[in-house]
């Protein structure tokens, strides 16, 4: 067996550090990248839940409130049609 010259086992005993040093950081950049990766979903998910519970808090549009103006308005002709009905339907108000 060949005998290695001086310095050639520090050599390889700093080549096996580094290695595992390497091998280390790289296992945690992958646990790292890993975890950045589901907080983006965690984030994308949670980002969708927000715009939908402020699509059901948004306040009614121009359109909307003109929309209900209109119905309210018909209801109160109908209403005064009724009340009009009825009070001459019977020969006016009652009487004590």
């Amino acid at each position: 067996m060949a005998r290695k010259p001086p310095g050639a086992q520090t050599a390889d005993t700093l080549r096996s550090a580094v290695d595992r040093t390497v091998q280390a950081t790289l296992g945690q950049a992958q646990f790292t990248r890993d975890r950045a990766q589901e907080v983006v979903d965690e984030l994308a998910g949670t980002a969708g839940k927000v715009r939908g519970a402020l699509d059901d808090l948004k306040p009614a549009s121009g359109e909307d409130v003109k929309s209900l103006g209109a119905r309210l308005d018909a209801l109160e002709k109908r209403v005064a049609g009724l009340e009009k009905a009825k009070g001459s339907g019977k020969g006016g108000a009652r009487k004590s």
